[in-house]
């Protein structure tokens, strides 16, 4: 399998570096792959950590955007200059663990399933405060009640999906937190795998709860309004007699 990993960063400079190190690790004696980091108009040192570790690691590319755009929009940018058609994404803060990355491969093979588009991480057990939990657990469980996705985690930032099958789908702001919904709407498969979640060892989270919940709820309801108007079809082509 030939992998582009896509990773968002926004003032992440203490872990920037450890991540392309783990990165490389997990993949580096086994898939083709590339490193694509965005920077998303960090203010910080993280831009220049990350030209120094494109001396050391030659599978590392960097694009940056020169204001932030969010997360979704640095994952969109990242899948589209992507060379590789399989995409493996992961948060830049550290806390999704690159070993994971084989792991889903290794679930996609098993699965032998020509449409199974996406691997969803699944952090079983969350290293995160007890707020954030509950308010993650809620959140899933409204998606899942109203769009049926079958997904326990969609907050989860490990996946492994299609380039071409993301690039089809309509983009909006915050989308990363319903492709398993937007995917099964196109027709694929999408499955979760139980992957590991770190804590946080450097930095603070560029997202707040509250914030997440009330953009959260507009997007609800924009992909809700995207699924009904959403028809399926099944083609078939007529043979010359």
């Amino acid at each position: 399998m030939k992998i582009s990993v896509v990773v968002p960063v926004h003032n992440e400079t203490d872990n920037v570096e450890l991540l392309i190190e783990e990165i490389h690790r997990a993949l580096g004696d086994g898939e083709t792959y590339e490193m694509i980091f965005v920077d998303d108009g960090s203010t910080d040192d993280t831009g220049l950590k990350l030209q120094g570790a494109m001396q050391q690691y030659p599978t590392l590319r960097v694009l940056t955007h020169q204001r932030s755009c969010g997360q979704s929009r640095a994952v969109h940018t990242g899948v589209s200059a992507a060379r590789y058609p399989w995409i493996a994404t992961l948060d830049g803060d550290g806390q999704n663990d690159p070993a994971d990355i084989p792991h889903l491969v290794a679930a996609w093979r098993e699965q032998n399933d020509s449409q199974l588009w996406m691997l969803a991480g699944f952090r079983h057990k969350r290293n995160d405060t007890g707020w954030r939990k509950f308010s993650s657990k809620f959140a899933n469980a409204v998606r899942q009640s109203i769009l049926h996705d079958a997904t326990p985690d969609t907050g989860c930032g490990l996946k492994l999906f299609l380039r071409d099958k993301f690039l089809a789908l309509p983009y909006f702001d915050h989308i990363h937190r319903f492709l398993p919904a937007l995917i099964r709407m196109a027709g694929g498969h999408v499955i979760s795998v139980k992957v590991n979640h770190r804590p946080r060892n450097f930095g603070t989270s560029k997202y707040g709860t509250l914030d997440r919940a009330l953009v959260g709820i507009v997007d609800l309801l924009g992909v809700v309004w995207l699924k009904k108007r959403h028809s399926l079809p099944i083609v078939s082509e007529i043979q010359r007699g």
